[in-house]
């Protein structure tokens, strides 16, 4: 072997280029290794999506006519009572006696918060549309908006008991 003597006035071998190259690799190799793990576990996991409030409604038991198809007064109605209007849908809630004004697409999820004691007579809204109307263009609205409420509700499989207007 042959040594000399290098800048830095050490003797140094042919092969210690070799090992610091090998030294080299394996701190970067490290060094990639850290940088990948501590990326994996800063990633967030996919949190868990809120349910779907056609599937809360499937909680509530099925509609039971029986209970309610003698109801002439809607002041008796216990179910969830919704106006559909030109522009929104007023749903009532009869256990609080609240009043709530929402857009279509706020309807499904707004009946899927309440409570299954809100449906005594099982998955079942009592509808109705305005008695009174300022124009054609308004009454064409609503009997969209009507289309659109009673689509939203079959496909959650509620059913609707559509009642003289409110």
């Amino acid at each position: 072997m042959v040594r000399g003597p290098d800048l830095g006035g050490k003797e140094r071998c042919p092969g210690d280029s070799e090992v610091t190259a090998i030294r080299v690799r394996n701190y970067l190799q490290l060094v990639c290794l850290l940088v990948c793990l501590s990326l994996v576990s800063c990633t967030s996991k996919p949190s868990a999506s809120a349910p779907d409030p056609a599937s809360g409604l499937q909680a509530i038991p099925a509609t039971d006519a029986s209970r309610y198809e003698n109801i002439r007064d809607m002041k008796s109605w216990r179910n969830p009572y919704i106006i559909v209007r030109a522009e929104d849908v007023v749903l009532y809630d009869s256990a609080d006696n609240a009043e709530i004004v929402l857009k279509t697409d706020e309807l499904l999820p707004a009946l899927a918060k309440l409570p299954a004691a809100n449906w005594p007579y099982g998955r079942v809204v009592a509808a109705a549309e305005p008695t009174t109307r300022s124009s054609e263009q308004e009454a064409v609205a609503i009997r969209k908006n009507k289309g659109i409420v009673g689509g939203i509700l079959h496909e959650a499989h509620v059913d609707v008991k559509w009642v003289p207007g409110g």
